[in-house]
């Protein structure tokens, strides 16, 4: 299949009606929230740009990054793999395995060369000079850093490929490094979370396919369109935080009535990432739903910043109905000092008005 080919010449030969891709636009443009006219935009740019080449290697790390991405729902994942990109190279999911698979690459990295994009999950190992993760007889981080060199540019899937994850954490005895700290010269997308959510993922996909860039980042390097803003922030358990509601204990009855899990440990206020607004499972639910606080898995480091159920210590809550009580007897003291005062003052007043009437008349 040629790469010349675009997703809309693909998606026609399947026997996709119109209809079916205008659809299909609509949806992609509104997850990735581009406004009123990105519908067109993805439109257009899938129906005149060529698929994009796309190499996808494993380092260190548990595959939970492709299971996140076979799950995608809008758009489906075999819209992303069959049509939108031509993956070429995917050791976890292709036919090809062993000489066969390696040949795959080197053809690749020569066809388009400068033209691909090399998609990480996982991370290198630099302890032993990369002995702890080798791939097709050769240190992974040998392999990375050739694929690096002819790419146009990097996306980092996962906490593992964005900060080092759980292979890095502390004592780090393989020196496990994220991407960005090994392949300098090239620009990197970022993608964390462990894993990361299956739209958000092909999200990042279609948006360079459509408009030909990586989207905008943030001072981290991740993409702001899912990443600008805290879970807390759009938490529909946010407004029993600002009450001062919160689950006490597992299974208590707080717990049970759906209140803040704040002090359950929830980093929801100090993670960036889309969990309360895109959600998982196709929309279903996401962790605090759920039952269970944010562990922060798209922050750097989370797996070092002490235990998933330890209260976070530098957060104020308003605490509006816990101290409700409080307030009212504090307003109803202040105004009942006013009441005595005014009371004191209007009996002073009777008293000297009875005191000047019972005194002589003046000359």
């Amino acid at each position: 299949m040629s790469v010349a080919e675009t997703f809309y010449d693909v998606i026609r030969r399947q026997g996709i009606t119109r209809r079916s891709f205008t659809k299909f636009c609509s949806l992609t443009a509104a997850s990735m929230g581009l406004g009123a006219t990105g519908a067109a935009n993805v439109a257009n740019a899938l129906e005149t740009k060529p698929r994009v080449p796309v190499i996808w290697m494993h380092g260190l790390e548990c595959t939970c990054c492709s299971e996140s991405f076979i799950r995608s729902a809008h758009p489906l994942v075999k819209d992303v793999v069959l049509s939108m990109i031509s993956l070429d190279y995917d050791d976890t999911i292709m036919a090809a395995a062993g000489h066969q698979a390696d040949a795959i690459l080197k053809e690749t990295r020569e066809k388009y060369k400068g033209q691909y994009i090399l998609a990480v999950e996982g991370n290198p190992p630099l302890n032993e000079d990369g002995m702890f993760c080798i791939d097709g007889g050769r240190p992974f981080v040998e392999k990375l850093k050739e694929m690096a060199a002819d790419a146009s540019a990097i996306i980092a899937w996962g906490a593992c490929a964005s900060w080092g994850c759980v292979q890095a954490a502390k004592p780090n005895p393989t020196q496990a490094t994220p991407i960005d700290k090994v392949i300098t010269n090239k620009p990197i997308i970022k993608v964390p979370g462990c894993p990361p959510i299956a739209e958000v993922m092909t999200g990042v996909v279609t948006f360079i396919t459509t408009f030909g860039r990586l989207p905008e980042l943030d001072r981290q390097g991740r993409p702001q369109m899912f990443y600008s803003q805290r879970i807390h922030d759009k938490c529909y358990r946010r407004p029993h935080f600002d009450a001062g509601q919160f689950v006490e204990q597992w299974d208590d009855q707080n717990a049970r009535e759906g209140k803040c899990l704040y002090k359950m440990g929830c980093k929801g206020p100090t993670t960036y990432n889309a969990c309360s607004t895109v959600r998982w499972n196709n929309g279903v639910s996401f962790p605090i739903q759920s039952g269970h606080g944010c562990i922060g898995c798209s922050e750097d480091g989370f797996w070092d910043k002490g235990p998933f159920y330890e209260r976070l210590s530098n957060i104020n809550h308003f605490g509006v109905e816990s101290n409700a009580d409080k307030i009212g007897l504090t307003a109803a003291a202040v105004v009942g000092v006013g009441i005595a005062a005014h009371a004191a003052v209007t009996a002073l007043g009777r008293v000297t008005v009875k005191h000047d009437d019972k005194a002589p008349p003046k000359a």
